[in-house]
């Protein structure tokens, strides 16, 4: 008998403590639960993206490799479709990147520049904006748009000082400045030191030294 009031008495013991905490470990299990779920789901979720926004990158390089018409209005789509739905994925700034040299490649240079103005003001990594900026004045320099072109180059990022210089030398020539032009070629060649573009940019001068 003694036995079976000790059971009793854990039993009782047992039903007050889960008439006072059950519900919060009930509430806590689920938090537990749903969290797991809702983790695992995330990441599926986050996952399932990154294989959409590759699925258009992969289009959109297709697309690029070809010329014409049916090309340009495919790579424009793919592109759309990369900026709209996943403008933080890691796949959009390249496959900006490889439309706007495909649409100044076949002659589309207002295409080109819209691409780049875009990945110019909202790439969600920032690591692509100099380079952007840098090609995007070279699109504005062949539209004739000089001071634009200018405009992208200041200021200058400290890893692309020597090819910003040079970018600014062509300008300049183009707009009949060549004494600045030379300049702005010096400044490039000086800081790329031993960068083959630097041998490029030599050239230039040269060539302006013999006009």
């Amino acid at each position: 008998m003694a036995y079976d009031l000790e059971e009793q008495e854990k039993l009782d013991a047992l039903r007050a403590w889960w008439d006072r905490y059950g519900t919060a470990c009930a509430v806590l299990v689920f938090v537990v639960v749903t969290g797991v779920v809702g983790w695992r789901g995330w990441q599926w979720y986050e996952g399932h993206k990154a294989n959409q926004a590759m699925g258009y990158f992969e289009a959109l390089e297709n697309a690029a490799q070809q010329e014409g018409d049916d090309a340009q209005a495919r790579i424009k789509a793919a592109s759309t479709t990369l900026r709209d739905d996943f403008p933080d994925s890691g796949y959009t700034p390249r496959g900006i990147l490889v439309a706007a040299e495909s649409l100044q490649r076949q002659g589309d240079l207002d295409g080109a520049r819209e691409q780049l103005e875009w990945l110019v003001a909202n790439s969600a990594d920032p690591s692509f904006v100099p380079l952007a900026r840098l090609r995007l004045a070279g699109v504005l320099l062949e539209l004739k748009q000089y001071d634009k072109a200018l405009a992208q180059l200041d200021p200058a990022p400290e890893s692309f000082a020597g090819l910003y210089a040079d970018r600014r030398g062509d300008i300049l020539f183009a707009q009949g400045k060549h004494e600045e032009a030379k300049a702005a070629w010096q400044t490039a060649l000086e800081t790329l030191g031993a960068d083959p573009v630097a041998q490029i940019v030599q050239l230039k001068i040269d060539a302006l030294n013999e006009a």
